[in-house]
């Protein structure tokens, strides 16, 4: 399932400003034992090498790797690869890293059989897996531990992440034919952005899925792993990045850039 960056509806720009959702955090005494599985293969046909460039100082996987070590919830973490420099910068953090096969790196490979892969060449029992993409450089600091609190509160076989789709609605979207004619995706009498149905897009931010619907394979389904009841959690525009190519990453560039030095006037000028 693909993730989409959801930008501030009216400016186009990320709202990062905006107030994170409230912080969802487990008693010690219930502590779930969660493994996260960061997956990053080496190779990307819309911004080639994407998961190992050097973003705001250090490569794209550790941003990943930061974002699950800060998690509450997350007793181990692992990093699934096939790329050398991946796995190094990895390693570096004293992550243990799981080297891909190359049948498992290409770009049509489902993340679900990438993820199971992990888990069984470790050997882990952990009940509850959170799967992270290693091109998501930005999340809300309580993203995984808001997934896996929802998780075990609901029952349910899996918890992903989304964002309003904003103005770029299924009722504002159109078919052209050969000749350029218009024709409504959906036939409505919408007129203002506030009067549209509100819809909700996957933010590539994270999915927390028990073990047993992570196992669970049906030909022809590739979301079987969700399971059958799936939840959603709600981030606010702009605060999930999903790099799939140079704007994305230039965006991400500038948000990380800007909270490093939130205050310009704290710049020291050179002589």
């Amino acid at each position: 399932m693909r993730a989409a960056n959801c930008l501030h509806p009216s400016s186009g720009r990320g709202s990062h400003d905006r107030p994170s959702p409230p912080t969802h955090t487990i008693p010690p005494t219930d502590q779930p034992d969660v493994l996260a599985v960061i997956i990053g293969r080496a190779g990307s046909k819309g911004l080639p090498k994407k998961n190992e460039l050097i973003l705001a100082g250090k490569p794209m996987i550790c941003h990943s790797i930061a974002h699950a070590q800060a998690a509450e919830t997350v007793s181990l973490i692992v990093v699934s690869t096939d790329g050398s420099n991946i796995a190094a910068a990895a390693e570096k953090m004293n992550v243990t890293v799981i080297k891909r096969p190359a049948d498992l790196a290409t770009d049509t490979t489902p993340v679900d059989n990438v993820v199971r892969h992990a888990v069984e060449t470790i050997g882990s029992n952990n009940s509850i897996i959170v799967i992270l993409y290693a091109n998501v450089p930005i999340r809300p600091v309580d993203l995984i531990d808001r997934a896996v609190s929802k998780l075990i509160k609901t029952g349910a076989d899996s918890v992903q992440s989304y964002c309003p789709v904003g103005k770029h609605h299924p009722h504002w979207m159109v078919s052209l034919d050969d000749s350029d004619k218009v024709t409504p995706h959906v036939t409505n009498t919408t007129y203002r952005r506030q009067d549209l149905p509100p819809l909700w897009l996957p933010d590539g931010g994270v999915i927390a899925v028990t073990r047993s619907s992570l196992f669970t394979v049906v030909p022809g389904q590739p979301h079987a792993f969700l399971g059958s009841d799936r939840r959603g959690i709600i981030n606010n525009p702009g605060t999930v990045i999903d790099i799939d190519d140079a704007h994305d990453f230039a965006l991400a560039e500038s948000i990380l850039t800007t909270q490093h030095n939130p205050n310009p006037a704290e710049i020291t000028p050179c002589a």
